[in-house]
C-alpha cells in the first residue's frame, strides 16, 4: 500500500457521549449517542470527506474504545496503521450535554490519555516526510512526551518538504499553567507554514498575565482571554509562519499574510444548532482548499462552507459533509 498521503494529522482523539435528550438538564439526560471526536481525528475524517487522502496519528489504548475508534475511522477510509496502542493507558473520552445553541456542559476523561502518550518512535514510523501537508495541534503540546514528539513531526515535514499547519486548539484545563501553552506554540511556530485559530486562542498564545484569562467553569473549555488581538496577531506572524488564519465564527475568518495583506472570507448566513466542530470543518475545508492549488480566500471560503454546514448539526467528525455536499452549498449561497 502506498504510504503517500495527501495530509497526515497528528493529536488526540476520543470517543465522544453526545446527549440525545437535546435541551435537557445534565442530571434528566437518559441516554447517549456514540461519536468519535478530537480535533485531528475530525480534520482527518473532514480531509478525507473531501476526497484528500488522509491519515491519523493518534494513540489509543488497549481497550474497547480505541477498538470503537480504530473501526470507525475506517469506516472513513481515514488511514489507521499508523495508531499505535499503549498498554497502560487509556482510550480518551468526552461527554456532552446539549443545550442549542452554545451551552453544552463538557467533561474531558484524559487522565492517563493514550494520545498524550505519543512518541518520537510513533512519528518515526509514520511517514510524515512523504505527506503533502501535515496538521498538528496545541493540546498535543501540554504534556511529554507527545510534546517532543509533536516538534519531531514538524522538523520531519519541513525536512520532507510537507506543508505543515498547526490548529492552535488551545484547552485550559490541560495546562498546569495557562501560559505555558503560549511559550510552546511560540517556539513550534517557527516550523509551522499556516496557523489557524480564534481570536480567543491567539490571546491565549501571547498570553503574559495570569489575570488576563477567566476560566468560568471547570467544564468549559473556551475562556475570556483577554488581550489586543491585533497585536498578538502581529506578534506571532514575527515568529515566521507564512499566514495566520483567524476564525471569527459568523463573520468568517480572516487570513493574515507575511507581506502585510489581509485577505477576508466571509461566512456563510445559516441557522446554529451548535458550534461544536465547526472550526474543524473549517480547517479541513481550508486544507482541502490550499491542497487544490487555490487562493487564500477561495481556500478560506471552502473552510467557511464547512464550518457553515456542521452547525447546522449536533456532532464533530460523524457529521462533516462531503465535497458535493459542500460544493452544492457554496454554489445555493451565490458561489464563491
Amino acid at each position: 500500500m502506498s504510504t503517500h498521503y495527501d495530509l497526515i494529522t497528528m493529536g488526540r482523539s476520543s470517543i465522544d457521549l453526545y446527549s440525545n435528550d437535546v435541551g435537557a438538564a445534565f442530571p434528566d439526560i437518559t441516554s447517549f449517542g456514540a461519536y468519535i471526536g478530537g480535533s485531528p481525528l475530525n480534520i482527518a475524517v473532514g480531509a478525507s470527506r473531501l476526497g484528500l487522502r488522509a491519515a491519523l496519528l493518534t494513540a489509543v489504548g488497549v481497550d474497547k474504545i480505541g477498538e470503537f475508534i480504530v473501526e470507525r475511522l475506517k469506516r472513513e477510509k481515514v488511514e489507521t496503521r499508523f495508531i499505535p496502542q499503549k498498554p497502560g493507558t487509556r482510550t480518551s473520552a468526552v461527554v456532552l450535554g446539549i443545550e442549542p445553541p452554545d451551552k453544552f456542559p463538557i467533561t474531558f476523561y484524559r487522565e492517563n490519555a493514550a494520545d498524550i502518550q505519543l512518541s518520537i518512535d510513533d512519528v518515526l514510523n509514520t511517514p510524515i516526510g512523504q505527506a503533502r501537508a501535515v496538521q498538528l495541534s496545541g493540546v498535543a503540546l501540554a504534556k511529554e512526551p507527545s510534546r517532543s514528539a509533536t516538534f519531531f513531526a514538524a522538523e520531519q515535514a519541513k525536512a520532507g518538504g510537507a506543508t505543515v499547519f498547526l490548529d492552535l486548539d488551545f484547552r485550559a484545563d490541560g495546562w498546569h499553567d495557562p501560559r505555558a501553552y503560549g511559550v510552546q506554540i511560540r517556539a513550534l511556530l517557527p516550523m509551522v507554514d499556516v496557523a489557524i485559530g480564534t481570536e480567543e486562542e491567539i490571546n491565549a498564545a501571547m498570553l503574559r498575565r495570569a489575570e488576563d484569562i477567566t476560566i468560568r467553569h471547570s467544564q468549559i473549555t473556551a475562556p475570556e482571554i483577554r488581550g489586543d488581538v491585533e497585536a498578538n496577531i502581529r506578534a506571532l506572524l514575527g515568529r515566521g509562519v507564512e499566514a495566520l488564519v483567524v476564525k471569527r465564527g459568523a463573520r468568517g475568518a480572516d487570513v493574515y499574510l507575511q507581506d502585510g495583506r489581509i485577505v477576508n472570507a466571509p461566512g456563510f448566513k445559516v441557522e446554529v444548532l451548535s458550534v461544536l466542530g465547526a472550526g474543524d470543518a473549517f480547517a479541513a475545508g481550508f486544507i482541502y482548499g490550499r491542497l487544490q492549488g487555490w487562493d487564500w480566500y477561495h481556500s478560506a471560503r471552502m473552510g467557511n462552507a464547512c464550518g457553515a454546514i456542521v452547525v447546522t448539526r449536533i456532532g464533530c467528525a460523524d457529521f462533516m459533509p462531503y465535497l458535493d455536499e459542500v460544493l452544492a452549498f457554496i454554489e445555493s449561497k451565490g458561489g464563491f
